[in-house]
C-alpha cells in the first residue's frame, strides 16, 4: 500500500535578517573596478545592439 502524501506547506528553517542578506561587491584593485564596469556597459551595450537589430 503507497505511503500517504503530506500536501501542506514545505517548512524551511529561517534565518535572521543579518545571515540573509546578500553578499558586498569588493573591488579593491583599479583594474578590478575597470573590469566590473566594463563588463556591465558590454551588456549594456549587447541589449542595445540586439534591440536595434531585432527592430530592423
Amino acid at each position: 500500500m503507497p505511503e500517504p502524501h503530506s500536501y501542506g506547506p514545505i517548512r524551511r528553517p529561517t534565518y535572521p535578517a543579518e545571515k540573509a542578506r546578500q553578499g558586498e561587491i569588493i573591488l579593491k584593485e583599479p583594474w578590478q573596478r575597470a573590469v566590473f564596469i566594463a563588463g556591465l556597459l558590454g551588456f549594456f551595450l549587447l541589449a542595445l545592439v540586439m534591440a536595434v537589430v531585432r527592430a530592423a
